[in-house]
C-alpha cells in the first residue's frame, strides 16, 4: 500500500478482537461510505476477521445467519441479499492479472459490496472510491489499523464512524 504520509488518513488502536469487530460491524451499516473495501495486513493480521464481522453484520439485517469461511482456496465466497451480493475475495494465490478479470471481481465492483484481501494484486484495477484498510501487529490481540480513501466525502463519514469507537491512541 502506498505511504499514509502522502494521503489522507485516519489512524487508530483496536485494542481487542471485539474493538475490530466493532469497527467492522460500524461500517458494514454506514450507507454512504461505499462498497469496496481493500485489506491490507500480514497473515494473521486481521483481515479474514474483520470480513467476517463485516459479512455477518450485513447478513444479520435479513436473518440470514451463515458460516463465513475464509475465501484462501475457493478465491471468492458470494453471499445473497436481498438487495445485492456480498463478496469475499482472497487474491493472496492469484498469478495474474487476468485471473482477476475472469474471477469477475471488477465488474462486481460496480454492483455488489466487496471485501478483497491482498488487493495488491489487483493492480490497475483498484478502484478509484474504494476504502483501503491496513491491519497491523501492535501486540497479540491490538491491531494498528490505518483507514485512507481518495473521496474526501467518504474518508470524513469514516471519521464520523470512528468516533464512536473506544480509541486507545
Amino acid at each position: 500500500m502506498e505511504s499514509q504520509n502522502d494521503k489522507p488518513h485516519i489512524k487508530l488502536l483496536l485494542s481487542s478482537e471485539d474493538n475490530t469487530k466493532l469497527l467492522a460491524s460500524q461500517l458494514a451499516r454506514s450507507k454512504t461510505i461505499g462498497r469496496v473495501f481493500l485489506l491490507y495486513g500480514d497473515i494473521g493480521a486481521g483481515k479474514t476477521f474483520f470480513a467476517r464481522a463485516f459479512i455477518q453484520e450485513i447478513l444479520s439485517r435479513y436473518g440470514l445467519p451463515e458460516d463465513i469461511p475464509s475465501p484462501t482456496y475457493t478465491l471468492v465466497q458470494t453471499y445473497e441479499t436481498p438487495e445485492l451480493d456480498i463478496w469475499h475475495v482472497d487474491l493472496y494465490r492469484l498469478v495474474s492479472n487476468q485471473d482477476i478479470i475472469e474471477l469477475g471481481i471488477t465488474d462486481a465492483f460496480n454492483s455488489d459490496i466487496c471485501l478483497v484481501e491482498w488487493p495488491e494484486k489487483l493492480n490497475e484495477n483498484i478502484p478509484p472510491d474504494a476504502v483501503h484498510i491496513e491491519l497491523n501487529y501492535h501486540s497479540e490481540f491490538k491491531r494498528e489499523c490505518t483507514l485512507t480513501c481518495n473521496d474526501q466525502e467518504v474518508l470524513n463519514t469514516l471519521r464520523t464512524v470512528i468516533e464512536k469507537l473506544p480509541n486507545e491512541n
